[in-house]
């Protein structure tokens, strides 16, 4: 009889924790028996109620247990979401990750913000704390922490803006997608993730794959729109209209400035309601950000107030987070995928801010989170070598080749001739071309900005070119 699917989550739990150390997925299938689909859903599953630890890349991917829970404690089920923002809860879910390591010094401000609703006094948005912004004078982060943060995140070669975040894009779609998305509430595992992508849209997809799919193409748009319009209001607005497609009761409401009251739930903060004056403020906070000159400050800086001015009906802060990858990009730095952050942590960071314009508790959140997304990235950027001089110089001109020849069915002959490279360096980017075609998968198409229907339909046709 097929096991169900709490015997078979439990059989893979006791496997791993067996294990002296961590575990591949095939050796675990080994012992099981069972198929290795079957076998993934199950560790993704595990993954997401944290019981499981993921790390690794590709063939290298190995699973470990977490802490073992108290006798009894051990529950699998998924995981309720909490809405965001919201003040700490008292009693953390049984598979909740240890707190957030929180300095001494912020503390007091902890203990602050989690006191009870009615012993917080109401406050209004403060357009002084964007106003009083200097850039490259005042910093919302420590000097050296973001002088620190940009030495260990940027790229060491001179390369065209953007080149980090396409070289690392098949994985800042995942993490970045799933983890925005996981603050928000949403139910899908990483597993989950990967397939949806890999699948693309459907009739069926339901609120939180619509959510999942709208930031992988709204990573893509940014990864496109920002290396040449830069850090602009539109881009920005775009950014929300393409997060929000499909989610909010208005569609008048995609990309538009918010006309209509916004309370914050769980907090005494009340937004500012004045469609001119966002407006407005959302000028302000763009073009100081543009101004700055640190890339990290820059981040940290559009991430804090985006959120804290609620400019849209909906989906600010998940804007705010894709946002904050945007000087890092045109500065070539790591991105910032918010690896590994919980969501009451998280919400105790905005809240900090909402309430006393404190950025004490989002500064060690965003370092300790961007630290990792540095170890992570530059990790993948190290595993791809150096970088062909012929696919740098013509990295716009391969990408443009392989979307003819897949999307519009033209013959690779063609699509070459009609891009104008130098007839020296003709025969090595066409070779170039040749070995991306026989490798290109459903899987690695976004590099592309290729859809996984389209590319598996080509796929399927005999790869014609």
């Amino acid at each position: 009889m097929p096991r169900s699917t709490r015997d078979l989550d439990t059989a893979v739990l006791d496997i791993v924790r067996a294990q002296a150390g961590a575990i591949a997925a095939g050796a675990i299938q080994r012992q099981l028996g069972e198929p290795r689909a079957t076998v993934n859903r199950a560790l993704g599953r595990l993954v997401a109620q944290d019981l499981l630890k993921r790390s690794g890349l590709g063939r290298a991917v190995v699973y470990e247990a977490m802490l073992r829970k108290p006798a009894g404690a051990f529950v699998l089920q998924a995981r309720e979401p909490a809405p965001v923002p919201v003040a700490v809860p008292v009693a953390a879910p049984v598979a909740a990750r240890p707190a957030f390591p929180w300095s001494r010094d912020v503390l007091p401000l902890v203990a602050a913000l989690r006191a009870p609703l009615g012993t917080r006094s109401p406050v209004s948005y403060k357009r002084d704390f964007v106003l009083r912004y200097l850039p490259n004078t005042s910093s919302l982060l420590p000097g050296n922490l973001a002088t620190q943060l940009m030495d260990a995140g940027r790229s060491k070669e001179q390369q065209p803006a953007g080149t980090y975040a396409r070289k690392v894009l098949e994985q800042l779609l995942i993490d970045l997608s799933w983890s925005s998305s996981r603050l928000e509430g949403n139910r899908k595992s990483l597993l989950d993730t990967r397939e949806l992508f890999e699948r693309g849209r459907s009739p069926g997809d339901d609120r939180d794959a619509t959510m999942l799919l709208n930031h992988k193409e709204a990573i893509e748009f940014m990864v496109d729109a920002v290396p040449t319009e830069g850090v602009t209001v539109p881009v920005v607005r775009n950014l929300q209209a393409v997060l929000m497609h499909g989610l909010l009761p208005d569609p008048a409401d995609l990309g538009a400035i918010r006309n209509r009251i916004v309370n914050i739930q769980g907090s005494v903060y009340l937004p500012l309601q004045v469609p001119t004056l966002l407006e407005e403020m959302l000028g302000a906070v763009i073009d100081k950000a543009r101004q700055v000159h640190n890339a990290v400050e820059a981040a940290f800086f559009l991430w804090v107030n985006l959120a804290y001015l609620q400019p849209f009906a909906d989906g600010n802060k998940r804007t705010s987070r894709l946002a904050a990858n945007m000087p890092l990009m045109l500065s070539n730095c790591a991105p910032l995928s918010f690896l590994d952050v919980e969501s009451h942590d998280y919400a105790l960071a905005m809240l900090g801010v909402y309430e006393r314009c404190d950025v004490s508790l989002a500064v060690e959140l965003f370092e300790w989170t961007y630290r990792r997304s540095i170890l992570k990235y530059n990790a993948i950027v190290e595993s791809l070598g150096g970088p062909d001089p012929v696919r740098s110089r013509y990295r716009e001109q391969l990408g443009e080749a392989i979307r003819q020849v897949v999307y519009y069915g033209l013959a690779v002959g063609k699509a070459v001739d009609a891009l104008g490279v130098p007839q020296a360096d003709r025969a090595a980017f066409d070779a170039i071309v040749d070995t991306e075609l026989q490798h290109l998968q459903p899987y690695n198409c976004a590099r592309y900005r290729l859809p996984f229907g389209k590319t598996q339909a080509w796929i399927d046709a005999g790869r014609p070119r």
